[in-house]
């Protein structure tokens, strides 16, 4: 005897296919907004033909609407940028907060010029070269305003400073062999210029020789320092004084220091 099997119930299934209705309700929507632009569209022809003005109005509206959406989103974009920088700023700063605090050193003060031994071979230096270090020996020593300014035209200044304890100094470098010394000339030339035109507290002729009898004679009426080969060297390697250094009197081993004004 067999017996009979149930029919399960009949489960609706959701269609996904052809809906009629919704199609034809959207065709009817999108009739009417097209009726409405289009009747939108001939009251404003109608309108910028009885009046050619209303065409700039209506261009002028366009163009605000898009300048204005346009610097919306420009604003929110400098907004959101300046809303990120505010963020990491504040960050950094809290970092800096939180970060333990360091002890800032002094730069330690530069070696007193006395404790400073220099090497300088003089002899191999170019003219130009031994006026750049005897400007260098001037700042090594605490001068300041330190200028090298010889060549055409120098009137016979090779370096000028002003001297620790505030005076002005001119230098005039000779760069000679040892067997050509600096005669009374040249101490004219630089005589008639240090005192007059550079206006000099100290007037100073150092060179790489010596000077002849003559010179030294000017120089002690003139009041200029005189500066030779061993004197420079005492000053190079900071055995001797240094120029501005020197008394009318003289004394030091190598130089010729004379004049009231010295």
């Amino acid at each position: 005897m067999t017996t009979p099997t149930r029919r399960k119930p009949f489960e609706k299934r959701r269609r996904y296919g052809f809906d009629l209705r919704s199609t034809a309700l959207f065709f009817v929507f999108l009739a009417v907004l097209v009726m409405v632009l289009g009747l939108a569209a001939r009251v404003a022809a109608g309108a910028v033909e009885r009046r050619p003005a209303w065409m700039f109005v209506l261009v002028v509206i366009a163009v605000a609407g898009y300048l204005g959406l346009r610097r919306r989103y420009r604003l929110a974009g400098v907004a959101r940028r300046a809303a990120t920088a505010l963020d990491e700023a504040a960050r950094e700063a809290a970092e800096v907060l939180e970060a333990p605090a360091v002890p800032t050193q002094r730069a330690s003060a530069p070696a007193p010029a006395d404790t400073v031994a220099v090497a300088v071979d003089h002899d191999a230096l170019t003219p130009e070269e031994f006026e750049e270090a005897i400007a260098g020996l001037c700042e090594r020593d605490g001068c300041t305003e330190v200028e090298v300014v010889g060549g055409a035209g120098d009137l016979g200044a090779d370096v000028l400073a002003v001297t620790p304890d505030g005076r002005r100094i001119v230098l005039q470098c000779k760069h000679y062999g040892e067997a050509h010394r600096v005669g009374s000339q040249d101490l004219q030339r630089f005589g008639g210029t240090c005192f007059t035109v550079h206006e000099a507290d100290v007037a100073v002729l150092v060179c790489t020789s010596d000077f002849t009898a003559p010179a030294v004679e000017y120089a002690e009426q003139c009041g200029i320092v005189c500066v030779n080969r061993e004197a420079l060297e005492a000053w190079t390697d900071g055995t001797g004084p240094r120029p501005w250094e020197t008394t009318p009197e003289g004394g030091e081993a190598g130089w010729e220091t004379v004049g009231a004004g010295i």
